[in-house]
C-alpha cells in the first residue's frame, strides 16, 4: 500500500512541474522570445547562487552532525592508520571540491547572457593543460602511495606471536577454525567436505594435527592488544570479509587463500560503553554480492581478555570429537584405579596373611 502512495505523490509531482513548464512557455509566447529568454537567465542564476550557499550549508551541517558518530573510533592500531589516510584524502579532495564548486555557481551566476557582452573564443593554453594535468597527478600519487603503505602494513606478515584464526566464508555464512594446544592447523582437502559428517572444512583425519582443532560456525574470538591473523578462504563463490568497525577488508577467493592482520583495541564490552550500546555486537559481514542470501550473510566477532579466551577455548571440543563422538576422552568409561581384594580375602582369614582378627586371643 505505501508502494503505491509513494507512486502516486511521484506522478502527481511529474504532471505538476509539467504543467509549470507549460504555463511558463505559454507566458514567454506572449511576453516574446528575447525578453522570456533574459527573465529565465536571471531566474537561473539566482537559483544557482541559492543552491551554492544551500549547498555549502547542508555540507558542513552534516559533517557536524555525523562526525564520529556512525562507526566511532576504529577499534584497531591498524584502523587508526586507515582514518587517517582518509582525513588526508578528505582534505585534499575537500579542498578541490570546494574551490571548483564555487566558482562553478558563482561563474554561471556572473557570466550569464548579457547584450552588453560578448564570450571570448580561447581555444588552448598549454600553460594551463600543465597545470590542471600535473596538479592532479601529483596529489593522486600521494594518495596512492599513502593507499600502498598502508595496503602493506596491513596484508603484510604478521608478528610471530599473532593469532591465527581460519575464516571460511559460504553461502551464507561464516566458518571459524583455531589450532589446537600444537598451534598447528591440521591439513584438509575440499572433497572431504561434508556437513551431515560435521566436516564442514574438509579436515583430513589422518592427519593428527585436525585432531585438536577447533572449529565453529556462529562466533569468533579474538583477544584484546595482540596481534591476529586472519586465513580466508572460501568454500563456494567469492566473499569478502569486512570488518567495518576494524576498518578491514579482504576477499575470500576460492582456492586462493588471503591473509591480513590487526591488533584489537578494545574488548566488546568496553566498545558497548563507548558507544552506549548495550546490544552492540563487533560484526563481521559479506562485502561482495554473492547470492540471493547476501544478505544475511552475518558472522560475530568477540574481543575478550586473555583469561575469556582461554576459558572460552577449554569449553569447546575439537572438530574431530564432533565427528567421531565415541573418541571423546570425556565420554570413555573411567578406570578404577583401586585394587579390589581377591575375594579369598576375608576378614579373619589367616590363609590371605592379610586379613585382620575378628577377635582377641
Amino acid at each position: 500500500m505505501s508502494t503505491i502512495f509513494l507512486l502516486l505523490i511521484l506522478l502527481l509531482g511529474f504532471l505538476i512541474t509539467f504543467q509549470i513548464a507549460k504555463a511558463s512557455e505559454y507566458v514567454g509566447v506572449l511576453k516574446g522570445e528575447k525578453k522570456n529568454f533574459e527573465q529565465n537567465n536571471r531566474i537561473n542564476g539566482f537559483l544557482m547562487m541559492a543552491f551554492l550557499v544551500l549547498g555549502l550549508i547542508g555540507v558542513f551541517w552534516c559533517n557536524e552532525l555525523y562526525k564520529g558518530k556512525i562507526l566511532g573510533e576504529s577499534a584497531s592500531v591498524h584502523g587508526e592508520q586507515i582514518d587517517n589516510m582518509l582525513h588526508i584524502t578528505l582534505i585534499i579532495t575537500g579542498i578541490v571540491f570546494f574551490i571548483t564548486q564555487i566558482l562553478l555557481f558563482w561563474f554561471a551566476y556572473k557570466y550569464q547572457y548579457s547584450a552588453k557582452r560578448k564570450a571570448f573564443y580561447f581555444p588552448h593554453s598549454n600553460k594551463l593543460e600543465i597545470i590542471w594535468t600535473v596538479g592532479p597527478a601529483l596529489a593522486l600519487t600521494v594518495l596512492v602511495g599513502f593507499g600502498l603503505f598502508y595496503w602493506f602494513r596491513i596484508t603484510g606478515e604478521a608478528p610471530k606471536d599473532a593469532a591465527e584464526v581460519e575464516v571460511t566464508g559460504k553461502q551464507f555464512g561464516w566458518i571459524f577454525r583455531y589450532p589446537g594446544n600444537d598451534g598447528v592447523f591440521g591439513k584438509k582437502y575440499y572433497q572431504n567436505i561434508s556437513d551431515k559428517d560435521n566436516n564442514s572444512l574438509g579436515l583430513l583425519w589422518d592427519d593428527p594435527y585436525t585432531h585438536d582443532d577447533i572449529v565453529t560456525s556462529s562466533e569468533m574470538y579474538i583477544e584484546v592488544n595482540k596481534p591476529v591473523k586472519l586465513i580466508i578462504n572460501s568454500r563456494d563463490v567469492v566473499h569478502d570479509v569486512g570488518l567495518v568497525y576494524f576498518r578491514q577488508k579482504m576477499d575470500a577467493v576460492p582456492g586462493t587463500p588471503t591473509t591480513l592482520w590487526f591488533i584489537p583495541k578494545f574488548t566488546t564490552d568496553e566498545m558497548k560503553k563507548k558507544l552506549n550500546n548495550p546490544d552492540f555486537e563487533y560484526e563481521i559481514s559479506c562485502d561482495q554480492m554473492c547470492g540471493k542470501g547476501h544478505f544475511t550473510m552475518r558472522g560475530i566477532v568477540k574481543v575478550v581478555s586473555h583469561d575469556e579466551l582461554i576459558l572460552w577455548k577449554a569449553k569447546q571440543k575439537p572438530n574431530f570429537v564432533l565427528a567421531f563422538p565415541d573418541k571423546d576422552p570425556s565420554s570413555q568409561p573411567k578406570i578404577d584405579t583401586v585394587p579390589k581384594l581377591p575375594s579369598s580375602a576375608a576378614i579373619g582369614t589367616p590363609s590371605t596373611g592379610t586379613g585382620l582378627l575378628a577377635k582377641k586371643n
